[in-house]
């Protein structure tokens, strides 16, 4: 343990959705845990012996020994370099490090910099320009816009008439206002998707266990795109060895060009990898937590999540992440509408029920409680129920079991999270 690591006691978790609540849960096992402005979930969750304060204020004004910021727009707005001016120890990147994140065209230019495999692609401010482009490749298409979106400014279509439209509802801010005023547009890659979330701390990096994640909000990958709607860890086809090949071919390369423009990046790097018949390929790359893939990668986490995040922070990556054998599944359940108009306010119901079964733990994304009255949704991805397991199948039986308890009018979640592999496993 180093001497920045060892002086961590308290830790400040900023946020409120099911990405903070995991790592609240998790960092709770070994220190005392803050949040601002958390959410009604995160009551209680810290084993016997430490305390879980939820403030409401800015997290300027908290006194703790390792800030960790969740979501990405504080970190785009620079929340980390305002926390290090005041001498704090921060986990997550400065406003530099995370325009990776606030704009999908500079993490491209990044990418051709450090000649990592990526998707064929263009920016485009212009929509004949863009359409010109879009022509010249193969469906399926995928267009982005380049600012942030909380996850659902990506479309991907074999229509070429339903990207052409995309791209001029984009470009005119009609859909994403300023956020979609560039678009990326990209060739479609096939192959299966790898979500690895990699700790970084300027210099070093090590990866955590990779997960998968189902980003359309239908059964069977049918539906608009979403920010997830479930996820599951470990993935039987990445093993140790090919978890090495992607961070030496597309995640330290990237570190290296942040070094050379004076970028020091202490964070996570989220790496969105899809696995081609050519070779892996990165479809994105995040500044923060994935959300729902930290739900199932934090649970099977084994050790000291407080120390190694403080070592990060301080430069002095030093451990080697472990990881319990259980697999974890994750269901997200939304709110009727998500992801273009979700419904808010309804109660939500089964909570202590599903909370008490066994291996099971409900993370809120999108909640609400007023003055001790129900809790109540609040956002587009409402809950994230996440089951431990011996095997995929058992860790998937366990969630949905939970989801079935938990309701409110309307809501919505996937039946077929993880249903191929754990049907796999059963063929074995």
């Amino acid at each position: 343990m180093t001497a920045a690591s060892g002086a961590v006691r308290t830790v400040c978790v900023v946020g409120s959705g099911g990405r903070e609540h995991a790592l609240a849960e998790v960092l709770g096992r070994t220190v005392d845990v803050i949040i601002t402005p958390g959410n009604p979930g995160m009551n209680g969750v810290t084993p016997s012996g430490h305390t879980l304060t939820s403030l409401d204020r800015p997290a300027e004004e908290i006194d703790a020994d390792l800030f960790v910021i969740g979501p990405e727009v504080p970190l785009v707005n620079g929340l980390a370099d305002r926390l290090r001016a005041q001498g704090k120890l921060v986990f997550g990147p400065g406003a530099d490090g995370a325009r990776i994140e606030g704009s999908k065209a500079f993490m491209k230019e990044l990418l051709a910099e450090a000649g990592i495999p990526t998707a064929r692609f263009g920016t485009f401010d212009e929509p004949e320009a863009a359409k010109a482009f879009l022509r010249t490749l193969p469906p399926p298409y995928v267009v982005k816009t380049d600012g942030l979106a909380a996850g659902k400014g990506v479309l991907v279509t074999d229509s070429l008439a339903e990207a052409e439209a995309d791209i001029d509802a984009k470009l005119s801010g009609d859909s994403f206002g300023p956020a979609g005023e560039r678009v990326v547009v990209e060739e479609g890659l096939t192959g299966p998707e790898c979500s690895l979330l990699v700790i970084c701390d300027g210099t070093r990096l090590v990866p955590l266990a990779p997960a998968q994640d189902f980003k359309r909000r239908d059964d069977n990958d049918e539906g608009p795109n979403t920010g997830g709607m479930g996820a599951y860890s470990p993935l039987p086809f990445v093993d140790d060895d090919l978890v090495a090949r992607l961070v030496e071919e597309s995640v330290a390369p990237l570190l290296g060009v942040l070094r050379a423009r004076g970028i020091d990046y202490r964070g996570v790097l989220y790496a969105g990898l899809m696995l081609t018949p050519s070779g892996p390929k990165v479809l994105e790359f995040n500044v923060r937590f994935g959300d729902p893939e930290t739900q199932v990668v934090l649970p099977r986490f084994e050790g000291d999540l407080a120390a190694l995040l403080a070592e990060a922070a301080a430069g002095e990556l030093v451990s080697t992440p472990r990881f319990v054998d259980d697999a974890a599944v994750c269901v997200v359940m939304a709110a009727r509408g998500y992801p273009e108009a979700p419904e808010v306010g309804d109660p939500v119901e089964g909570l202590d029920e599903a909370g008490a079964m066994e291996s099971v733990t409900v993370f809120h994304a999108g909640t609400r409680q007023v003055d001790g009255g129900p809790v109540v949704t609040s956002g587009g991805r409402v809950l994230g129920v996440t089951a431990l397991g011996s095997s995929i199948a058992e860790a998937r039986s366990r969630a949905y079991r939970a989801v079935e308890a938990i309701g409110w009018p309307g809501h919505l979640h996937r039946r077929d999270i993880a249903a191929r592999v754990a049907e796999s496993e059963s063929v074995r």
